[in-house]
């Protein structure tokens, strides 16, 4: 009853014009999101860089060059959002929406490349201790840092989650690395004014580990969505709405697999062996109609029909030597 209610208030198909409308639409909100963060920590680089100018701090500079770095990793992304919204083709019969998990391999190698670097920092101040001056601005730009980097990376992580970018949350996850460097600026800073010169960086130590660790889940992330990782329970839910449709007397296999932000699902479903071939047909696309309303992020699924058939004997008999290779 809920799902025809849903029908009536909100009217909508599923023919693949209105699924790539969806798509566009998602690449549309994730554009935003990279225009917005690129308007932000643009304004937080040039507000840095005038107080470099005055201060001198070479410890902000740093920050402040850092800061430029991650508004730049907008562009791999935006290429893979523009990339996302072509149509697929004989050649990319499934779109271009892996373009999404290349940007994120171009995020994480950002990110790793920035760890590395806030560990050779962190190292060479330890080795040689460096005065730092107009240490109160320097608070404050530190301070403007991290909430710049803070505003951004919970605005990529949120989107990125809603349409299914792992590329974005990861980009969202480095963003917030960054406001964690702005924040060792500003301790090192308090250190400093208290006249321990080595507070900046043992500081900037324990920060550069908290990137290793931030690192560490946007590979993983990263990783398993370019090995077709899914999280069990859409697979459970699958499995429970297939069983619920009117005619399924059992179920098969069900694969999912993430292509840019949507999700493409195939499954098999068991029907009488009755039926015609239009009944089996209408059982497979109900069966299709009701995952997608299951699944978030589901955009298609290919259901398999099989039959019910009488003991001792294998429908797929004739492809049972390529399933043993």
């Amino acid at each position: 009853m809920w799902h025809r209610v849903g029908h009536v208030v909100v009217p909508h198909s599923h023919e693949t014009v209105d699924k790539v409308d969806a798509a566009m639409e998602t690449s549309r909100e994730g554009m935003r999101t990279l225009w917005l963060s690129l308007g932000v920590l643009g304004l937080t680089c040039a507000v840095q860089a005038v107080i470099v100018a005055v201060s001198g701090s070479v410890a902000l500079l740093g920050d402040t060059l850092h800061n430029g770095a991650d508004a730049l990793t907008a562009v791999p992304l935006g290429i893979a959002f523009v990339l996302g919204r072509r149509a697929a083709n004989r050649r990319y019969t499934y779109g271009y929406g892996r373009a999404e998990d290349l940007a994120g391999i171009a995020i994480v190698l950002t990110i790793a490349v920035s760890s590395f670097l806030a560990a050779y920092e962190a190292v060479d101040r330890l080795l040689h201790p460096r005065e730092v001056t107009h240490l109160g601005v320097v608070a404050l730009a530190a301070v403007a840092g991290f909430a710049g980097n803070e505003w951004v990376a919970r605005l990529r992580i949120r989107t990125g989650r809603r349409i299914g970018s792992a590329a974005l949350v990861a980009d969202g996850l480095h963003a917030r690395t960054d406001g964690f460097t702005s924040l060792a600026v500003l301790l090192g800073a308090g250190g400093a004014a208290l006249g321990w010169r080595l507070a900046d960086p043992l500081i900037g130590l324990l920060i550069t580990a908290a990137l290793l660790m931030v690192l560490r889940d946007a590979a993983r992330e990263v990783y398993r969505r370019l090995m077709d990782s899914v999280d069990p329970a859409l697979l459970d839910t699958a499995e429970r709405t297939l069983r619920a449709v009117d005619g399924v007397r059992g179920i098969g296999q069900v694969r999912m697999r993430w292509i840019g932000h949507s999700l493409r699902a195939e499954a098999e479903i068991v029907v009488d062996s009755t039926l015609t071939v239009v009944q089996a047909h209408a059982l497979a696309v109900a069966a299709e109609h009701a995952l997608i309303h299951a699944v978030p992020r589901l955009t298609a699924a290919t259901v398999h029909t099989d039959h019910t058939a009488a003991a001792g004997t294998d429908p797929h008999a004739a492809l049972a030597h390529h399933s043993a290779a």
